[in-house]
């Protein structure tokens, strides 16, 4: 090969990324406060606030029917085409993606800040407080998945995920564990103060951050809008799978994640109390050594996934992530033990993070790329909804039996899934692709 030739071909072989740049470039950064804003209002809306909830004298019931204000992220899917479509009068001179962002991050702030300011002594207008958190945290999330994916090419998404998801559980720790440990030398209205403050550095970065240099075309009217954002990919999804394999994918979508979700409410705070654990050793135990167990456990899934593909590992993280609940029983033996109780977290959150891991890989191996972002927030809306539904009623079921039958209930609700999973095992061969390889 002449030396033209050999030239030639070295300038037509792209260059590795460079992993470097990947982390230290701007939108990274960006994307770590971001991930933080997301992560902040979630559990202030459930399980932080059941505890505050509690020590307020509410009863069970009502706890767990006011925790599920978390339900508006499974249902975030219903607005999210107003983010892609509808400009908003002032905040649009920010851009379509910044502008919504810094209207949903003031939205957090009021928020909060109202149900400070009125305390569950007024619980009407508190829950209509928290309402508004929940509401504005979900809308948040739409915006920067968006920003996340326009900011940055297909080679950066890795890096701007992995910040997001540091600052994401940062903020997890800051609303769990030391919001507790606050409230336990302040009034949880001070705490619920200081945490909407922290609001605002994100807000401080919303305003500086670039913009995504998209040459969006607005639909003409609202039909036009659905019908992109809602009714395409829907069809499409039916389309490549056909109609019963469609449907019964959707069901198991539906059931897959009810034993984790069935726990992600209001039931588990007062659980803990009821045990006889102090708001610190549940502070420390289950969120900052929990979010670290749980980090383990998504790296865990990662491995698995790259060697066996993605159906049986996912098969697996569902069964041992219900069978984690059965810990709980044994847990109820064992009141107010601390190892007892390290033991029940690590073995939860490890299998959380190995199935939150997998579902995510099985979840965009279902997605057409031309409808990337809308059938992915409306897949991951449904794996969130029915277990959230549970949650609603969870008080109720165990003030009528007890939390050991809830356990258990949420540990059965794995059947139809996995037998559900099984029939489909080999309509989804093309998903372990990578892996054969």
């Amino acid at each position: 090969m002449s030396t033209a030739a050999r030239d030639s071909a070295t300038a037509a072989k792209p260059k590795k990324p460079s992993v470097w740049k990947a982390f230290t470039q701007p939108a990274a950064w960006t994307m770590f406060f971001f991930g933080f804003a997301s992560g902040l209002p979630f559990l202030l809306v459930a399980g932080t606030l059941a505890y505050w909830l509690k020590q307020n004298g509410i009863v069970l019931k009502e706890i767990t029917i006011i925790a599920s204000a978390g339900m508006t992220y499974a249902l975030k899917f219903l607005w999210a085409p107003l983010l892609d479509h509808a400009r908003l009068p002032l905040f649009s001179r920010l851009g379509q993606r910044r502008g919504w962002l810094l209207f949903a991050q003031i939205g957090v702030v009021a928020g909060l800040v109202g149900m400070a300011m009125v305390t569950p002594s007024q619980l009407g207008t508190f829950v209509g407080f928290t309402l508004l958190v929940a509401f504005a945290g979900a809308t948040q999330d739409i915006a920067v998945d968006a920003y996340r994916i326009e900011i940055g090419s297909p080679s950066d998404q890795g890096a701007l995920v992995a910040t997001y998801s540091l600052g994401y559980r940062i903020a997890l720790i800051v609303t769990g564990a030391f919001a507790l440990f606050m409230a336990e030398h302040m009034a949880w209205s001070t705490v619920y103060l200081v945490l909407a403050l922290l609001m605002l550095l994100p807000v401080g970065v919303t305003l500086i951050a670039r913009e995504p240099e998209v040459i969006r075309k607005l639909p003409d009217n609202w039909g036009d809008a659905m019908r992109l954002a809602i009714v395409d990919p829907f069809a499409d999804f039916f389309r490549r799978y056909g109609k019963s394999t469609a449907l019964l994918t959707l069901l198991f979508i539906l059931l897959f994640k009810i034993p984790e979700q069935a726990l992600v409410g209001g039931i588990m705070s007062p659980f803990y109390l009821d045990m006889g654990f102090t708001l610190s050793e549940i502070g420390a135990i289950t969120k900052i050594y929990g979010i670290w167990m749980g980090i383990v456990g998504v790296f865990l899934g990662g491995a698995a996934i790259a060697r066996w593909g993605v159906r049986a590992p996912l098969l697996a993280a569902v069964v041992l992530c219900a069978s984690c609940n059965l810990l709980y029983v044994w847990l109820t033996l064992h009141p107010g033990n601390l190892g007892a109780l390290t033991v029940v977290i690590s073995a939860e959150n490890m299998t959380l993070g190995f199935l939150g891991t997998a579902a995510v890989a099985f979840l965009s191996a279902l997605v057409n790329r031309q409808h990337t972002a809308t059938q992915y927030a409306l897949l991951s809306s449904m794996v969130n909804l029915p277990g959230k539904v549970l949650g609603v009623f969870a008080g109720g079921i165990v003030e009528a039996t007890s939390y050991s039958n809830y356990f258990i209930i949420a540990t059965l609700a794995v059947l139809p899934a996995t037998l559900l999973f099984l029939y489909l095992w080999p309509r989804f061969r093309h998903i372990d692709a990578p892996a054969e390889r």
